[in-house]
């Protein structure tokens, strides 16, 4: 197992237990996915209908290897299908009392509504007395399954480390802009940077091709 990960609580969107008087699921959107991922293998009815947003600011998180993987899965009319990713836990309260929880990922990727910062970390776990915003919670998880990273500084060394490889050979350089031809070449010459999701190293990448090129 991984040591311990300490963040703190913070209030979320109140859509995932359904508090949020303006949220179009009623139930929470707990609720209304537990039936469904049930279905699929995964059983829900030991956690609260709602999540705890535990928050690692100013680190990112960084999550791979997942215990339960749901792709494209549809549950309500109100948008596309979503992929959602689960990592079983042992959460650890300021007590010294530990439980068993899921960290619960809807993939940003499908995600159209309710934004989450990578800085926090959705958590589905029995209900906890005393909970509230400000509590420090501490998570562990499988080795390997999770990081906490400068993803902001990782971002900007990265734009800088590309510079000068972009400027003397542009066309060159983005011939391959495909995921794998990304990695395969930080793997040869920076492997620092293969911690970053695909979602930043485009980001940085298209970044660089907009700074260093003239094809803008």
């Amino acid at each position: 197992m991984n040591g311990w990960f300490e963040g703190v609580v913070r209030q979320g969107h109140g859509v995932a237990s359904g508090v949020n008087s303006e949220c179009a699921y009623t139930k929470g959107t707990i609720a209304i996915q537990s039936p469904l991922f049930k279905r699929l293998g995964l059983d829900l009815s030991a956690y609260w209908h709602g999540t705890i947003n535990l928050c690692f600011k100013p680190l990112e998180i960084v999550l791979q290897n997942p215990d339960y993987k749901f792709e494209n899965m549809f549950w309500t009319e109100l948008h596309p299908p979503e992929t959602f990713s689960f990592w079983n836990i042992k959460i650890r309260m300021s007590d010294g009392g530990q439980t068993n929880g899921l960290i619960y990922y809807p993939h940003p990727e499908t995600k159209i509504r309710h934004w989450q910062s990578a800085s926090i970390l959705e958590i589905l776990a029995p209900r906890l007395e005393k909970l509230g915003s400000g509590t420090p919670l501490q998570i562990q998880t499988a080795d390997g399954c999770m990081q906490l990273i400068d993803g902001c500084r990782l971002r900007a060394k990265l734009l800088e480390f590309l510079k000068f490889r972009v400027l003397a050979s542009p066309d060159y350089f983005f011939s391959d802009s495909s995921q794998q031809g990304k990695r395969e070449w930080l793997s040869s010459t920076n492997p620092e940077f293969l911690i970053l999701p695909d979602a930043d190293l485009n980001y940085v990448w298209e970044q660089a091709k907009n700074l260093y090129t003239e094809n803008k």
